[in-house]
């Protein structure tokens, strides 16, 4: 196998004045770039060019990594065929000829320690829960090019061109791949170093500022999500901060989301039964999809994970999950229970050896604009036997909450009046808002709650902890604010708070809002502590102030060390 990494190097292409302009970073931004490839490294861990092997099978061909990187961020376990673990994931689609696009998500090997810069770390605290870093996965986005070719022993031309990255960024990285592969398979190599030395000079992913990104002579305006907390308020509030002006004639594109997919296409072969596919998400229940492209596999799961935002989905999700994957032998073992995990797959192989999982979805080709979907009822398990099965919703599962049938006839009116697509994941992406917050509300509630008083923080004593979190209380409280006072669902809400609280998406949420939580303690206790510290030095500086009335000098120091006091109590 051919393996060559190499720094990525600045060419004349890349010296276009409207990018360059761009790229100049303000003080902000200086503050944080402070090694060389820290801009490359906030946005992307490598970009690599798999191509076919016939001795060898798939083989990395090109490794671009930023310079400072590319030894310290493994991506591979060192010991077992560490030159193939990264490629079986890059398997190509070998069921249709021309131009595909799909997503991966692997685990990083462990026992690996990841050395990001400080500012990386940083950036991460104001974005949305479900779009910050996880330091135990990348994302790998492809772009796979299969044409006939008579020259090649094969008879065809299969290479991908692939963006490795943590940046969970799927519209943006897809968006950018579709403008440069197609350049980068006539240009070959140096297009990819120029594309590097481009994405170098992208300012930091910072949340809340719409970017401008330049990349090979186009100008890609970008708004990033971020957090506003409003006190007493569940935090799904996005704002977009301040941003350069710049004449519209020099932006090629903007793209209206850094992150998120086609809602309505992904569901629409299933949206009869969108209400319980938030259900099993929601739980957290083994869920596999079954697709016939990568394309569509990956982004059905990425739309599933996607439908309980602003709710962090907590468990392993894989877009696009082959039998050459490193946790291939512990997600299909039949001696235990499926894990929480969802699966995209489209290996015929599958059809058999995951039918013990409880719920599956048999993904058709998706359907064209403008095409009403057949209501398909939801199918048993002993069904499914081949990934050539009909379409549909493969689960014995029984749904808590009564199906929302204005939803559905909503959706299905904007198909007949062919409303645009976009429209449609809109209305859908909304539905999916309000349901997860009606539910995830009164949680909020009660935790809230657990804060002991501001009265109780002494700067004298300890910190106080939270009150312990009961299932019972909490249950007590959705007579009177419960999901009723914001959603009209009816159904066994009950059931459901109680099946969630078993799940891991209430034990991630939960120790996020603790750790929140205790840090508003800890700063509280700090600010009372230097309230009281302040009023000292406020008392003692007096009493001096009396005795040393006639030296202006003490009186000067006094003063300024109010007011150094007074600052750090603010902070």
């Amino acid at each position: 196998m051919s393996l060559r990494e190499r720094s990525p190097g600045r060419t004349a292409e890349d010296g276009e004045d409207a990018a360059g302009a761009l790229a100049e970073p303000d003080g902000s931004d200086r503050c944080l770039s402070l090694l060389p490839w820290d801009r490359f490294s906030a946005w992307l861990h490598c970009v690599c060019v798999v191509g076919f092997d016939l001795e060898l099978g798939q083989a990395v061909e090109v490794r671009e990594a930023a310079g400072p990187c590319r030894n310290r961020v493994p991506l591979v376990k060192e010991g077992s065929n560490s030159e193939y673990c990264l490629l079986v994931y890059l398997f190509p689609y070998v069921g249709c000829l021309g131009d595909t696009q799909f997503c991966f998500r692997f685990r990083q090997s462990p026992g690996r320690k990841v050395s990001f810069c400080c500012f990386l770390d940083q950036l991460d605290r104001d974005l949305p829960v479900y779009l910050k870093k996880d330091p135990a996965y990348y994302y790998g986005y492809v772009y796979f090019r299969q044409v006939r070719d008579k020259s090649l022993k094969r008879g065809y031309f299969q290479k991908s061109l692939v963006l490795i990255s943590k940046l969970p960024y799927i519209h943006l990285f897809r968006t950018m791949l579709k403008q440069i592969a197609p350049e980068y398979f006539e240009k070959s190599e140096a297009f990819l170093e120029a594309v590097c030395s481009d994405v170098d000079r992208w300012p930091p992913p910072i949340p809340g500022k719409i970017l401008h990104l330049p990349v090979m002579g186009i100008i890609m305006k970008v708004n990033t999500p971020a957090l506003i907390f409003v006190e007493g308020v569940f935090p799904s509030i996005y704002c977009v901060g301040t941003h350069c002006i710049l004449p519209y004639a020099q932006i090629s594109m903007a793209l209206p989301t850094v992150h998120e997919v086609d809602l309505f296409r992904c569901f629409c072969p299933v949206f009869f039964h969108i209400q319980m596919l938030w259900e099993l998400v929601l739980l957290g229940e083994p869920l596999v999809v079954m697709a016939p492209s990568p394309s569509e596999s990956s982004e059905t799961v990425l739309a599933l994970v996607s439908c309980i935002s602003p709710l962090k989905y907590c468990s392993d999700f894989r877009p696009y999950f082959t039998i050459h994957d490193s946790e291939f032998k512990e997600y299909t073992t039949r001696t235990q229970a499926p894990p929480s995990v969802i699966l995209g797959v489209t290996n015929p192989f599958f059809a058999k050896t995951l039918q013990h999982w409880p719920h599956i979805i048999r993904i058709g080709d998706l359907k064209l604009p403008g095409e009403v979907p057949k209501q398909v009822k939801v199918k048993k398990l002993k069904n499914l036997k081949t990934l050539d099965s009909k379409p549909g919703v493969y689960t014995s599962y029984k749904p808590y909450l009564n199906k929302d049938e204005e939803i559905v006839k909503q959706l299905q009116k904007g198909v007949q009046q062919k409303r645009p697509t976009e429209a449609q994941s809109v209305i859908l992406r909304r539905y999916f808002l309000e349901l997860t917050e009606s539910f995830i509300i009164p949680l909020e509630r009660y935790v809230a709650s657990l804060m002991p008083l501001q009265k109780c923080i002494s700067p004298w004593k300890s910190p106080p902890q939270l009150r312990q979190f009961s299932q019972d209380d909490f249950m007590k409280t959705l007579e009177k604010a419960g999901p009723q006072l914001t959603s009209g669902l009816k159904g066994d809400w009950i059931g459901l708070y109680r099946h969630f609280l078993k799940s891991p998406n209430f034990d991630g949420w939960f120790r996020s809002r603790q750790k929140e939580m205790t840090q508003k303690l800890e700063a509280l206790h700090l600010e009372a502590l230097c309230n009281e510290v302040r009023k000292m030095w406020a008392y003692i500086c007096r009493i001096m102030i009396k005795i040393y009335s006639p030296s202006g000098q003490f009186y000067s120091c006094c003063f300024h060390w109010l007011n150094i006091i007074s600052v750090l109590s603010m902070n």
